[in-house]
């Protein structure tokens, strides 16, 4: 299946120890704040002294963050930090979003954040966000570019990549003809989300190989974003999985 493979997370003082004893690339480690377990502190102070970043986090982040059941009070990021360059991002064979014109920050983060769940390789926000819009975004995204690399450029040099990297573009706005079931997203994909209220650009729409367009039946004119998001991640994972699109 296509995806990212390089990244995965650690849980428990036994865990992250083992994979520093191992010299694994262990890039980050969170610890519950104010925690006293001696294990624990001990691990963190290992940790700064091989130049290891080390946070403290809530507890309630800990468990949104933790993929183990009950949260464990300290988890590591074992892997190299994605690097956040066009160049890079569309290396992979993979799925890349590309958010264009997205007008609010918690918008954008709520798409980063179902792009890095539903394993994306990576996402383009080509948006006027300036710094504090950016730091709100990543912040609603449960900060994704902990495990997925987030670059901020343009629409216009992203699909040259795509382009030149033999990525098929698909577009996702009202004006299309197909449902996502009807198009085949299994390969290197560029899939393209507009604005909440002008959507794509017309200059990039023209562009796309394929425009899809979720089904509607209300009165009011679309989905939020996230939503059309989450439909065609989720439809993506589907097809991978082994279940082909209609013909």
């Amino acid at each position: 299946m296509p995806g990212r493979t390089s990244v995965r997370q650690l849980a428990g003082p036994a865990e992250i120890n083992a994979a520093l004893d191992q010299r694994e690339p262990v890039r980050l480690i969170l610890y519950r704040s104010r925690c006293t377990d001696p294990s624990i502190v001990a691990l963190v102070e290992r940790a700064r002294a091989l130049g290891i970043r080390v946070r403290p986090a809530g507890a309630s982040v800990l468990w949104r963050l933790s993929r183990v059941r009950p949260a464990a009070d300290v988890l590591a990021l074992v892997g190299e930090r994605p690097e956040p360059t066009l160049e890079k991002l569309f290396q992979g064979r993979g799925a890349v979003w590309l958010l264009v014109d997205v007008t609010y920050p918690g918008n954008a983060g709520f798409a980063m954040r179902t792009a890095e769940v539903s394993g994306a390789d990576g996402i383009v926000v080509a948006a006027a966000f300036d710094h504090e819009g950016r730091r709100q975004a990543l912040r609603a995204s449960m900060r994704a570019d902990w495990y997925m690399p987030v670059v901020w450029a343009g629409w216009e040099a992203s699909l040259e990549q795509a382009r030149s990297k033999g990525f098929t573009v698909i577009g996702i706005e009202d004006v299309g003809r197909r449902a996502p079931w009807e198009v085949d997203l299994t390969g290197p994909v560029l899939l393209v989300v507009g604005a909440e209220e002008h959507g794509i650009p017309h200059a990039l729409l023209e562009q796309c190989d394929e425009t899809v367009r979720l089904p509607m039946q209300g009165f009011i004119r679309s989905y939020n974003l996230q939503v059309a998001v989450a439909v065609m991640a989720v439809e993506r994972l589907r097809q991978l999985q082994g279940a082909a699109p209609a013909p």
